[in-house]
């Protein structure tokens, strides 16, 4: 039975988000060109992990839509693996077409570092969005939600889902992924702390290929026969596991959750093998990605603790500021992790 704390908590978070996830007539609401920023004559790029990933193709739409309707130029790029080798030939092609800004998602914290200090070198505005890379190697860092909370969130919610007790895996994107290695490790320590009789067997790696988190999800139910839940922090993970789960005939025996998109895991979340996920609006993540280019590239803001720049969320205005992040360099947040569940995801489903 879940925590009364945690359901005040998702309570509250629902009431924040009314303006960050928005509702589906939101979502789909049409980009407002009405701010102080003009993009003509200007490159804009995005670099994601890798192709053929919905989350980034949704991020990437958001981006798209923003930058163009400011009349920018937009270069939508990613290797064919999630791999840091193909990011960084990439971005090495960004820099001789003379891009104004790089938004990257980093396949790696560090080894990025060198291609995209290159790039600043060369005057290109670079920031990370979603998967960040270390301070050094960026401006400024876009967070889809605060990394502590998504770790907590996703320890508590796998708890209530086996009753407090038992067996649980980790499947994940890449080992090197920044974003996805911080949300573990703070899962970890919330399990540690309030959870004590819940154990992670092990934290394996589908490096955000579908057929590979497949294969590492059939490992994990077959080296593990006590195993009641599998976490997956992204949506290829969670959307091969809980295909797994279904096909295995294991619903009931084995739970299914982590960050997800409603459209892939509705039917996951109807049948009962996830009972409730979390994550944020992508397009959202792709919008607020593009202002926050535009913010730098037209030196609305530097990236330093306490600028602040408009945008909007769907047909929300809002002012975002730039605040220290947990690595050290500086973020500007989204907002909080959003629950769906078989309450609210056939309104979510034909959105994102």
């Amino acid at each position: 039975m879940r925590k009364r704390n945690r359901w005040m908590a998702l309570g509250m978070a629902a009431a924040l988000l009314a303006g960050v996830i928005g509702s589906a007539a939101t979502v789909a609401a049409e980009v407002h060109n009405d701010l102080d920023y003009d993009a003509s004559g200007k490159k804009y790029a995005f670099v994601f992990k890798a192709t053929g990933n919905p989350n980034g193709e949704k991020q990437m739409e958001g981006f798209k839509k923003v930058i163009e309707a400011y009349g920018g130029e937009v270069i939508l790029k990613s290797p064919e693996a999630a791999t840091v080798e193909g990011q960084i030939t990439i971005v090495n092609e960004l820099i001789q077409q003379q891009v104004d800004c790089i938004a990257i998602t980093g396949n790696d914290v560090d080894a990025l570092q060198p291609i995209l200090t290159q790039a600043m070198d060369a005057g290109i505005k670079v920031l990370s969005t979603d998967g960040q890379v270390n301070p050094e190697s960026r401006m400024i860092h876009v967070n889809q939600a605060d990394s502590k909370l998504v770790g907590q969130t996703l320890a508590q919610g796998v708890a209530d889902m086996i009753d407090n007790k038992g067996e649980i895996a980790v499947l994940s994107a890449t080992s090197q992924s920044a974003n996805q290695n911080t949300w573990i490790a703070y899962m970890q320590e919330e399990l540690d702390e309030n959870f004590k009789d819940v154990t992670c067997v092990e934290v394996a790696y589908g490096d955000d290929e579908f057929q590979k988190s497949v294969d590492q999800t059939q490992a994990l139910i077959t080296n593990y026969p006590e195993l009641k839940a599998i976490v997956a922090p992204t949506t290829v993970g969670i959307a091969a596991a809980a295909k797994v789960v279904t096909d295995e005939g294991l619903n009931g025996k084995i739970a299914v959750t982590g960050l997800g998109l409603p459209s892939e895991m509705a039917e996951y979340i109807e049948s009962g093998v996830c009972p409730y996920m979390y994550l944020w609006n992508p397009d959202y993540v792709g919008a607020l990605t593009a202002y926050t280019s535009m913010a730098l590239v037209e030196e609305k803001i530097t990236g330093a603790v306490g600028d602040s720049f408009d945008g909007y969320l769907g047909d929300e205005k809002r002012s975002f500021s730039v605040t220290e992040a947990l690595d050290g360099g500086t973020e500007v947040l989204l907002g909080e992790p959003f629950e769906f569940n078989s309450e609210n995801i056939s309104e979510w489903k034909d959105v994102f």
